[in-house]
């Protein structure tokens, strides 16, 4: 027998077995058994607290609720008499001290979009109904104080988004990307006057099932975006509104929603001139008109230098197919690729053979030996999950199967567990490799020089700043790896501790204004993450 056909042989068995793996690598546990609201939306603060946001029309049932913020709700056209609506479609949960605080929001959140502005404030834009053109804030708080969500009253969207992508620019203002039937971009704040500037592009890569909802957006260290859509892409000078270039065509049929994969940018590093975007999996084309849940989904990856004079897509292959699965850029710079399904497309119940290995990406390997298949987890996670980088190097798990009314008799039901994914690093042998952080500036200034003080290395270790990206419907909107230069290590004083002499990043277009984690990595393990802001 040839060993590509033993290979998939093992690999069949092993999804057949649908339980964990101990020999491979990783491991999982259970955060929270019912957090109340299954997050189709999940971003990280700089306060080590997670917000968990679903829909707010048609989510949850009285079943095992308790009520919180009752409102008046007069927009569901499911339900034309107006309601009081009592339950809870945001919380907040800490990470340090385990506990979930309801938040109150009343505008429809489906399908929204965000991105953290500078100063650490969310911004959350669009939705449907009555949460179309709205313009939502949050700014994080430690759990101790209270901070809930603003629904501006007084500002909001000049073009309803739904299905839209968020991307903060370098000057620290948010541009906010297409949407269904919007092809067209606008600025949060608004430009002078107020306006959307129109982007044909996204009309241009649509097919009758959409396949352009929720582009891929990336802020080159150019200061350009690269923009993806169905199976196109484009290089966007967002100031001129003019596109600079069209990017081939990656072969294998459309990547974004319903069909969607994902997508990321790599670690930015060296002198920060070159950027590669890579995207992975996707449904088959019309999987999603037919509504058929059991075409197999695309194993395929396409890997491109966004920055290159003459880029062509490079391409291989995952261990397996998947659809909806998330990708995050891990401290190390390598990707997680987790949750999602084998075959059909996005939507309820619109998915099958729920794929729960999580598979490693090492860019730096030669083509055929970048990916590692990990321990595999018990929970499906398919339309609506989310996964998020985490300060200590864990990854969270949320969401799956919203529903109408949440449905937990169904054969992929409403989720309402949170898990938490340790890679490898983060196993026990790795425990007395892994450096920690003992002071970090709480500003850092572009292209100016700085100070760590870290224990538990020996040499130079790396230092790697990473975004906090909003994370919905398989693609992480804003996630950002930068690598920074780290010239010189020497003892700080006391036994074991050494100070590192770090170079921030040079300006905007590598890495635009706000709160990063900071991580040490020696030998591909990271430290506990600390919080700074990139001034």
């Amino acid at each position: 027998m040839k060993p590509s056909a033993i290979i998939l042989l093992l690999l069949i068995w092993m999804q057949a077995m649908n339980e964990s793996r101990p020999d491979l690598p990783g491991t999982w546990e259970v955060l929270v058994h019912n957090a109340r609201i299954a997050s189709m939306h999940t971003v990280v603060t700089r306060f080590n607290t997670v917000v968990l946001l679903d829909r707010t029309d048609l989510s949850p049932t009285e079943h095992g609720y308790k009520r919180y913020h009752c409102h008046m709700d007069p927009q569901n056209p499911q339900d034309p008499e107006p309601r009081p609506d009592c339950f809870t479609y945001s919380s907040l949960y800490d990470l340090t001290n385990p506990y979930l605080r309801a938040l109150t929001i009343s505008t429809d959140t489906w399908c929204s979009s965000g991105q953290f502005l500078p100063d650490g404030t969310l911004l959350h834009t669009g939705g449907d109904y009555n949460g179309f053109k709205k313009i939502r804030m949050f700014t994080p708080c430690e759990t101790t104080s209270f901070c809930d969500w603003e629904e501006l009253d007084d500002v909001e969207l000049i073009q309803g988004r739904w299905y839209s992508t968020n991307q903060i620019l370098p000057n620290g203002s948010v541009i906010i990307i297409g949407g269904k039937d919007a092809v067209s971009v606008e600025l949060f704040p608004p430009r002078t006057g107020g306006s959307v500037v129109n982007f044909p592009f996204l009309a241009d890569a649509a097919d009758d099932q959409m396949d352009n909802l929720y582009p891929y957006v990336h802020l080159l260290p150019n200061g350009h975006l690269f923009v993806f859509a169905n199976d196109k892409s484009v290089l966007y000078d967002y100031t001129n509104n003019v596109v600079l270039k069209q990017y081939p065509q990656l072969q294998g049929g459309p990547r974004n929603y319903p069909s969607a994969g994902s997508s990321v940018m790599l670690a930015l590093t060296g002198d920060y001139s070159s950027a590669i975007v890579v995207v992975c999996g996707g449904a088959q084309y019309g999987a999603y008109n037919a509504m058929n849940i059991t075409a197999p989904a695309k194993s395929s990856c396409g890997r491109i230098e966004a920055t290159a004079k003459n880029p062509v897509w490079e391409m291989e292959d995952m261990p397996f197919r998947r659809i909806m699965g998330d990708m995050v850029m891990l401290p190390t710079g390598d990707v997680l690729i987790i949750n999602g399904a084998q075959a059909g497309s996005q939507g309820f119940e619109m998915a099958s053979k729920p794929c729960l290995y999580p598979v490693l990406y090492k860019p730096d390997e030669p083509v055929g030996s970048r990916f590692t298949i990990l321990n595999p987890g018990k929970v499906p996670r398919l339309y609506h999950s989310t996964a998020n980088l985490l300060p200590d190097g864990r990854v969270l798990l949320a969401g799956s199967n919203p529903h109408s009314y949440y449905n937990f008799t169904v054969e992929f039901p409403t989720e309402l567990k949170i898990e938490a994914f340790s890679p490898e690093y983060l196993s026990p042998e790795n425990k007395f490799t892994r450096p920690t952080i003992i002071e970090l500036p709480e500003k850092i200034r572009y292209g100016e020089g700085f100070y760590i003080v870290v224990t538990g290395v020996m040499g130079l270790p790396k230092v790697n700043i990473a975004s906090a990206p909003f994370a919905t419907h398989s693609f992480s909107q804003g996630q950002r790896v930068v690598k920074l230069d780290v010239s010189i290590a020497w003892l700080a004083g006391k036994l074991g501790w050494y100070r590192l002499a770090c170079k921030a990043p040079p300006e905007g277009r590598v890495a635009p204004p706000g709160y990063y984690m900071v991580f040490v990595v020696y030998r591909g393990v990271p430290s506990v993450a600390k919080w700074a802001q990139l001034l």
